[in-house]
């Protein structure tokens, strides 16, 4: 895994926008992954500003999103359709027919998630996953103990997630849907690049845990060792559980030297 840790969460975004946006410059039918929560806002903040001042066409685009609450209408501003529309695709030229965020449904629920599954492979897989990780080192819904071979299913919600997601439904548990659909761990594998963003002392645990510890279902984000091409973007705070991360801020500042050969 590639560590890089920047200064603050603008600076993550930004290292991760740009990544992004090479991705698709390289491959303009990319077919990119998405995550929702406080993490990427500003990742997609900066997506949206380079549109609109560079040109950054999504128009040949194709997105899936990881994860949606289950029986929570699609115009609740919490549900992750509104998020998405809310902070990408409103303000970018992806086409709404390119655009794929699981259902809110129960109805039909084990078909709609195969059918998931076989869209992403109809377009050819997913090129770039955006990842964020939760405080207990989940990724996407994938609570501990899920499958780290798993495909998009259903999950239940761990206590720690539904107090976490609490700050969005005006800080009521009660109000936070107990039940989620979400891309499984073994489809997340499937990506070709998959880019995780981290920020806060919050995700300091989680950080180490995923980036140095065992590979273990507890910790469903540690699976991402195992991927060919993974990428951690983390800020200071979020790194700072990490015991070799003066290694990880000497490769990052070096890689161009280390490409052209000018260390021995």
């Amino acid at each position: 895994m590639e560590v890089i840790i920047k200064k603050d969460k603008k600076e993550m975004s930004k290292e991760a926008a740009e990544i992004v946006r090479d991705a698709i410059q390289k491959k303009p039918n990319l077919v990119l992954g998405l995550a929702t929560g406080s993490t990427p806002i500003g990742l997609y903040e900066e997506l949206i500003r380079m549109h609109r001042e560079e040109g950054l066409d999504f128009s040949q685009v194709t997105t899936f999103n990881l994860d949606e609450y289950l029986g929570i209408p699609l115009e609740h501003p919490e549900s992750y359709h509104s998020f998405m529309y809310r902070n990408l695709f409103d303000h970018v030229n992806i086409p709404r027919q390119s655009i794929h965020i699981p259902t809110n449904s129960l109805q039909n629920i084990d078909s709609f998630c195969e059918w998931y599954e076989d869209r992403i492979e109809e377009c050819g897989g997913i090129d770039l996953q955006i990842l964020g990780i939760g405080r207990d080192g989940h990724l996407g819904f994938n609570e501990p103990s899920s499958s780290l071979g798993s495909r998009t299913r259903i999950k239940t919600l761990t206590q720690e997630t539904v107090e976490d997601n609490a700050r969005f439904f005006d800080g009521d548990m009660s109000k936070v849907p107990r039940l989620v659909v979400t891309m499984g761990i073994g489809t997340i594998m499937d990506a070709r690049v998959c880019l995780m963003l981290a920020n806060g002392s919050s995700k300091v645990e989680a950080v180490a845990r995923a980036i140095e510890g065992p590979v273990t279902a507890e910790v469903t984000a540690s699976a991402l060792q195992w991927h060919e091409h993974a990428i951690a973007i983390v800020d200071e705070e979020a790194a700072a559980g990490l015991q070799r991360a003066d290694y990880y801020r000497w490769v990052y500042e070096n890689k161009q030297k280390l490409i052209r050969g000018e260390f021995q």
